[in-house]
């Protein structure tokens, strides 16, 4: 968004930055969740790997890091909570033990019931058209590629 025209001192404006609106944005769609959560007992990041979970039950751990581009170290102690709370089981590969597969238990089944409603109260808060939604994801995806 910055040109390389502008003086050096214009380029460090808060309010021409994209990034600034970007993470503003991520914030508060993280905290318009959390109520609607809460009432699930998970968090945002628990409830994203649960999304995974619910269309790729017994995915491997690395796998699940890879396509939440989260590392082994926010993804461990996230695990281990969602475990604790008897939503998921860790159990390590059938042909290679040292991987570690992530399980549903049948409170992790049935917590998906709960969790029907959450993605439309979300929709609502937004308030975009579908046509805005849609793109706002496509940019968001492609900014990711581009960074990733």
């Amino acid at each position: 968004m910055t040109s390389e025209k502008q003086p050096a001192s214009a380029r460090l404006v808060l309010e021409k930055q994209v990034c600034f609106p970007l993470y503003s944005a991520a914030n508060a769609v993280v905290r318009a969740y959390r109520p609607l959560l809460e009432a699930i007992d998970l968090t945002y990041l628990q409830y994203i790997v649960m999304m995974v979970l619910w269309s790729q039950n017994g995915i491997n751990v690395k796998e699940l890091g890879h396509k939440l581009h989260l590392d082994s170290g926010t993804l461990t102690p996230m695990l281990k909570r969602l475990e604790s709370k008897g939503f998921v089981i860790r159990k390590r590969g059938e042909h290679d033990e040292r991987v570690r597969e992530l399980y549903l238990t049948q409170a992790g089944e049935d917590l998906k019931e709960k969790a029907q409603s959450v993605p439309e109260a979300i929709a609502c808060k937004i308030d975009l058209s579908l046509d805005e939604l849609i793109q706002l994801k496509y940019l968001c995806e492609k900014v990711l590629t581009k960074l990733s």
